[in-house]
């Protein structure tokens, strides 16, 4: 037990910065053990997991959601990190930037690709069709009700079988609420985001 105690993951106090950070060992087990997975995979506590846990019941709905959306659709893992990088720029969001830029650069094996994203995707070096999941993912970001059946179509005679286009539109759905809510609350991304994939390998 005492050896179980010692390494507990420490949650940055500073994580987000409008509302308390809870104690690891305040909170209800079920987060215990997936804080615990996530920081055994990492090897460190992403700060979303400490904001989280502000909110327990937002927390296993949060991550049960995101969970659905990056193991259950055929688009690539890189596809979905794109889709969140080129929103999250759009939506100026410094968590979401830093630390899914971190999982673009190492899904994507490219160092470059987070930058031109966040900067202004039409200038990332992508394929055409990748180019058609970006635009329609940051037109339902800026201009939702602009969104008609014809950007749909464009996906899918870009190749996008239609459970593909169904995941980019919920994709970016989901990352402009968690962008949100991370600029609301002032989520802070871990000085390790920053570093990482930068080596391009």
């Amino acid at each position: 037990m005492s050896d179980q105690s010692a390494a507990e993951p420490t949650l940055n106090e500073d994580a987000q910065r409008r509302f308390p950070v809870p104690a690891y060992g305040d909170l209800p087990e079920d987060l215990r053990e997936r804080i615990d997975e996530e920081t055994e995979r990492a090897g460190f506590t992403p700060n979303v997991f400490a904001a989280l846990g502000y909110k327990p019941s937002h927390f296993r709905a949060f991550m049960a959601f995101h969970d659905a959306l990056v193991e259950d659709t055929d688009l690539d893992r890189e596809e979905v990190e794109m889709i969140i990088v080129a929103v999250s720029g759009r939506n100026h969001c410094l968590y979401c930037n830093v630390a899914h830029g971190a999982l673009v650069r190492i899904y994507a094996k490219d160092p470059h690709l987070a930058d031109q994203l966040v900067s202004n995707y039409r200038t990332a070096d992508v394929s055409d069709a990748r180019m058609a999941m970006l635009e329609v993912a940051v037109k339902l970001t800026e201009e939702p009700d602009g969104v008609t059946g014809a950007d749909l179509d464009m996906l899918l005679e870009a190749g996008y079988s239609r459970e593909e286009v169904w995941d980019v539109g919920a994709v970016a759905a989901f990352f402009n609420f968690s962008n949100r809510m991370a600029t609301f609350a002032d989520w802070r991304p871990n000085e390790e985001f920053y570093a990482l994939g930068r080596g391009g390998e």
